[in-house]
């Protein structure tokens, strides 16, 4: 099981320094992986959107292929995640070039999280159709991957051509890793049809979680895929519960086959808790003293 701890820019500053020293610290620590989430756009912070969900400036968020791309230059082998890239608001092409050159850069320590996005505000900025994300995004990762698979392809889906053209460099293994987020029902058969791993948030540790994974295994399998091949990440919080609720929860994803598990210190959902503290020794304490309660376990 690999254990990797989310980088909390918007509290610890987007400076070098702090994401220097945080990657660096981590990396110390024997976490295998940071990761960092991706917004473009947000909306005025001081506007009433009467109750609609609008992301907004009020937090920092680095461009994660940026972010990354500084961080693998200071780090030795420490691996990057990106949690997640909303791809259906950017160019396939243009992604696929990023994460290739990413690869060449960290050395194939880059996994591509990928998601459809909730932001609408996003989409109308960057000129994209919010209406057609899920299918679009669905056909952006066949083209990315055939783009990282040869030198040269033609390609002809509803929303990307290219006539024998292609990206240089590419991947050496002629592909970045592509994990899916979500938790839609068409998120699931993506993942089990494309994808290298899914990222469920969704499910507390319990019966649930169980049953979502059982039926995305019997999805890979239908693919004719095997489901030992596609991995499985769930986030944890070390602002929630006891050093023994954290054990209990780490025995639990293991059993339950989770390849994959993100400490992360700031994301709130109806299972997940951000830690009190928002200074850089609060997030750097919190990720040390949960790798060390369950170290062993890993």
């Amino acid at each position: 099981m690999h254990l990797g701890a989310s980088l909390p820019v918007g509290d610890v500053g987007t400076g070098p320094t702090p994401m220097r020293d945080y990657a660096q610290a981590a990396e110390g620590l024997g976490f295998d992986y940071v990761l960092a989430p991706d917004h473009v756009l947000g909306g005025n912070p001081n506007v009433d959107y009467g109750g609609r969900r609008v992301g907004t400036t009020a937090t920092a968020y680095h461009d994660p292929f940026v972010l990354f791309a500084f961080l693998a230059g200071v780090t030795k082998k420490l691996g990057f995640a990106s949690g997640v890239i909303i791809l259906a608001q950017r160019q396939a092409a243009l992604v696929a070039k990023q994460a290739a050159c990413l690869d060449a850069l960290c050395e194939g320590r880059f996994r591509l999280g990928i998601g459809v996005g909730w932001n609408e505000i996003e989409f109308q900025g960057l000129g994209m159709d919010f209406s057609t994300r899920g299918k679009r995004s669905a056909e952006q990762v066949r083209f990315m991957q055939a783009l990282w698979a040869e030198p040269s392809i033609t390609f002809k889906g509803e929303f990307h051509q290219l006539d024998d053209g292609g990206i240089n460099p590419r991947p050496k293994a002629g592909r970045v890793p592509i994990w899916f987020g979500g938790h839609a029902e068409a998120t699931f058969k993506r993942a089990a049809k494309y994808g290298d791993g899914f990222m469920p948030l969704q499910y507390p540790a319990g019966d649930d979680a169980l049953k979502a994974f059982a039926k995305l295994r019997g999805l890979i399998e239908a693919e004719g895929r095997d489901p030992a091949a596609v991995g499985l990440e769930v986030w944890v919080s070390p602002g929630k519960g006891t050093p023994d609720d954290w054990r209990k929860e780490i025995g639990f994803w293991k059993k339950a086959g989770v390849t994959h598990v993100t400490v992360h210190t700031t994301y709130v959902s109806n299972h997940h808790k951000r830690i009190a503290g928002k200074s850089y020794a609060d997030h750097l304490d919190a990720i040390t003293r949960y790798r060390a309660t369950v170290a062993d376990l890993l």
